[in-house]
């Protein structure tokens, strides 16, 4: 998992049982409890409403692509800390 400040990337299997609309109202809503009980005090300044995460997503399917060059992507994307340290240092 990576992410910036407006989304997340996740690289996830999970059962083909469990329809992926199911799976992503499942993660939204246990994070968002989570996080919302650690009360970070930037949280309130991000929520879209009254809502921590958006109603939309986006899933992709990586095809034959091999999960190393996945998760490498994944990886190489900026965290909300790596942001926040690179802006807030001039």
């Amino acid at each position: 998992m990576e992410g910036e400040r407006d989304h997340v990337h996740l690289l996830i299997t999970y059962p083909p049982k469990i329809s992926l609309s199911r799976l992503v109202n499942s993660l939204k809503g246990v994070s968002s409890r989570l996080i919302r009980k650690k009360q970070y005090p930037s949280i309130s300044k991000a929520l879209w409403g009254n809502a921590l995460w958006s109603p939309s997503y986006f899933a992709g399917s990586c095809g034959g692509a091999p999960l190393e060059t996945i998760r490498s992507y994944i990886e190489q994307q900026d965290s909300p800390e790596d942001e926040e340290r690179l802006t807030s240092h001039p």
